[in-house]
């Protein structure tokens, strides 16, 4: 077909943020959302792309936040990861009424519920064409699932991480709240550890510098985006060397 582009990537790693799940609600899970981010999933699947995805829990739990405040630490960030697997549920149930087969590992296991994660089984079902939901944290507590998102993204071989966030790429500032706010086109690493930018936590960018993995910072709920990236297309804001 004339003018028909190739995808950029054969294999993302899609970062969903727990709070992205929230929609228009306050707490819990918007319904409406997670069939919005499903079609969005299913229309780069379509173009024969491998997608895996972490979901974070913050949208009902979160081991830092201030409902955990005086908690164990511990005991904090293992609701944390519970909640990301009720996230991924979610996110299949989405997905597979949109007709994209799936599968949740899980770095907790829980059998009936979920695959525990298995490097080389996760591998198979992208190759498969299954959208892989990565849930349950990398099963430790005090790492996050910016890392999480990171180590999964290593491990599977995916070629970028795309964080999908309620704003179209890293600034200076919160654009929220300061509408001064400069947005980057494109950041190193360094940049991104120097100037303390919200990006991801510190752990996880220092993951992706030392395996030169870039990472791309879009708004998840402008439609047609994330198929714009895969096909190579600048949108956002890229971290990488």
């Amino acid at each position: 077909m004339p003018g028909k582009r190739s995808p950029a990537y054969k294999r993302i790693l899609l970062k969903l943020s727990g709070e992205a799940l929230l929609g228009e609600k306050t707490f819990g899970i918007d319904r409406d959302f997670t069939d919005y981010l499903a079609r969005e999933i299913r229309t780069v699947h379509t173009l024969g792309i491998q997608v895996a995805a972490v979901v974070g829990g913050g949208n009902i739990f979160r081991g830092v936040s201030d409902s955990a405040q005086g908690m164990d630490r511990v005991s904090a960030d293992h609701m944390g990861m519970l909640a990301t697997v009720i996230n991924g549920l979610a996110l299949q149930d989405a997905l597979e009424r949109a007709g994209v087969f799936t599968r949740v590992l899980s770095a907790i296991e829980m059998r009936e519920v979920a695959e525990p994660f298995i490097r080389r089984r996760a591998i198979r079902h992208l190759e498969k064409g299954r959208v892989a939901i990565f849930a349950g944290g990398i099963g430790n507590p005090y790492f996050s699932t910016d890392t999480a998102a990171a180590l999964r993204a290593m491990e599977v071989k995916a070629e970028i991480i795309l964080k999908g966030t309620k704003v179209d790429g890293i600034y200076d500032a919160d654009p929220m709240r300061n509408p001064k706010a400069k947005r980057f086109d494109r950041l190193s690493y360094f940049d991104v550890l120097q100037k303390g930018l919200k990006v991801m936590d510190t752990t996880a960018i220092s993951l992706c510098m030392d395996n030169g993995l870039p990472i791309i910072v879009y708004n998840l709920k402008k439609p047609g985006s994330l198929k714009r990236i895969v096909l190579g297309e600048k949108v956002g804001t890229i971290v990488k060397e």
